[in-house]
């Protein structure tokens, strides 16, 4: 068992590192520049809620969160 959350804890923070670096490689930057004398500012990117660089470090960290709850529940 203590194996299993090793692992599991491993896997978190694996996933904590390499998923925004993935989600980053998708992202299509595309820069428009106009030569004016009063430019407006850019409109700011943000994150989109549902997206998947939110989702799935959210997922895995309920998901360590609970493997680590169990096994410690589970040794009382």
């Amino acid at each position: 068992m203590k194996r299993l959350l090793y692992l599991a804890t491993a896997a978190l923070v694996a996933m904590l590192i390499l998923v925004p670096a993935a989600m980053a490689q998708e992202m299509e930057m595309t820069v428009e520049r106009q030569m004016e004398a009063t430019t407006p500012l850019p409109a700011s990117g943000g994150i989109v809620p549902g997206s998947a660089s939110v989702v799935l470090p959210a997922a895995a960290l309920l998901l360590g969160t609970g493997v680590l709850g169990y096994a410690v529940l589970r040794r009382r």
